[in-house]
């Protein structure tokens, strides 16, 4: 595969690295899975929303640049090579912005994504429950229809940005008869409602960036559900899509991780080298951060000409997650018992994302739909395996 970029997309490659070169903050944020980080990231958030960077897929009128998913890619390469801040927002911006430019009635548009395009709103994903979750299907809280309201109640768990996020999104059962896929529908939660109980989950690094939510009678306007009562299942896929396919992880964020890789294999050469894999196994990194680059330029190029992504996104997970294992445990073995600083120990110096980054890595076969259940859904249907 050939890579070429158009005049236009050269300039907004050249447009974007000048932007981000002269606003990037210079001393990095505190975690978002800390209040205080929280409030940074939002407010980078609206910084980018200023300079019409936060979404640049999103239509003109919306504060974005109505860019392809080729731009949107030359747009991801700038932003990580820059060392730009992770994005507080991404289940909004990445999953529930797309998802209501698809199947939003006008005023739901005109309501949510202004706010969640300058950091105003910040949204968690509810989606997982005890008992279901990646089989969304198995989902047991439920809504009742009472007037021109919902009547909430029930769990969900792992809920990320659910700590300080001001909105959840997330699949509950209206039908109290049906079962599965069927009598369930995608509704939008002010997480401020009375009823709700956040509970913070620490994650590996001690920080709370998941929480389970219990609602008990919570009142829901009917007007915020998203695609019809039902129709949840529905939904949900079309924002699973872009969670496991091309928006929630970009190629450029392994690229970025294969390069201080290979740097940090070349700083400790002669310690790394005593074990005769590391250098080959940092080379397959490398390569393996650009083959799934290829291939999702790739993919988008047959999108943005009307093709569809489907069930091979469950490979794209698959892919991705896995990569990111095996390059935070390459670099881990190239530092060795250094590796094991957090990144705010006195002597971490430059080694102590890594650490975070191991810990983080090895949650990515696990959400967005476990990488178990990715496997059968591409067995079944990709490959037209019958169900074990």
């Amino acid at each position: 595969m050939e890579l070429t970029y158009t005049p236009g997309q050269q300039a907004l490659r050249a447009e974007a690295r000048a932007w981000l070169a002269a606003n990037v903050p210079t001393t990095p944020l505190l975690s978002f899975d800390t209040e205080e980080g929280f409030r940074q990231h939002r407010a980078w958030e609206a910084k980018l929303n200023e300079g019409r960077w936060g979404m640049v897929t999103w239509p003109q009128a919306l504060g974005g640049r109505g860019c392809d998913l080729i731009e949107w890619l030359i747009f991801e390469e700038e932003y990580y090579r820059s060392g730009a801040p992770a994005r507080v927002n991404q289940n909004g911006i990445f999953l529930l912005g797309p998802t209501l430019m698809e199947y939003g009635s006008e005023a739901q548009k005109a309501f949510f994504l202004p706010r969640m395009a300058t950091g105003q709103d910040v949204w968690a994903q509810g989606w997982s429950e005890p008992g279901a979750g990646s089989d969304m299907a198995a989902i047991r809280a439920k809504a009742e229809r009472v007037g021109e309201h919902y009547v909430i109640n029930g769990q969900k768990t792992w809920s990320t940005r659910a700590v300080w996020a001001d909105w959840l999104f997330g699949i509950f059962r209206t039908d109290p008869q049906s079962s599965r896929h069927h009598g369930l529908t995608f509704i939008l939660l002010p997480m401020n409602s009375p009823g709700i109980t956040v509970r913070p989950i620490a994650q590996l690094n001690g920080l709370p960036g998941f929480a389970e939510v219990f609602f008990d009678d919570v009142k829901v306007p009917v007007e915020n559900v998203l695609g019809g009562e039902g129709m949840g299942w529905h939904v949900a896929m079309s924002t699973a899509g872009f969670e496991r396919g091309l928006l929630l992880r970009s190629p450029a964020r392994f690229q970025q991780t294969a390069s201080r890789l290979v740097a940090l294999y070349l700083a400790h050469r002669e310690q790394a080298d005593r074990d005769p894999e590391i250098g080959e196994q940092v080379l397959r990194a490398y390569l393996d951060a650009e083959a799934y680059t290829l291939s999702t330029y790739m993919t988008a190029s047959r999108l943005v000409t009307g093709g569809k992504i489907g069930a091979e996104s469950s490979t794209n997970k698959i892919f991705w997650s896995e990569l990111d294992q095996r390059m935070h445990e390459v670099a881990m073995s190239i530092l060795g018992l250094r590796g094991e600083l957090l990144p705010e120990a006195p002597d971490a110096g430059d080694v102590g994302h890594w650490l975070d980054g191991f810990l983080f890595a090895h949650a990515g076969s696990i959400y967005a739909g476990t990488n178990e259940i990715q496997r059968n859904i591409i067995a079944e249907r990709m490959l037209g395996m019958p169900r074990a």
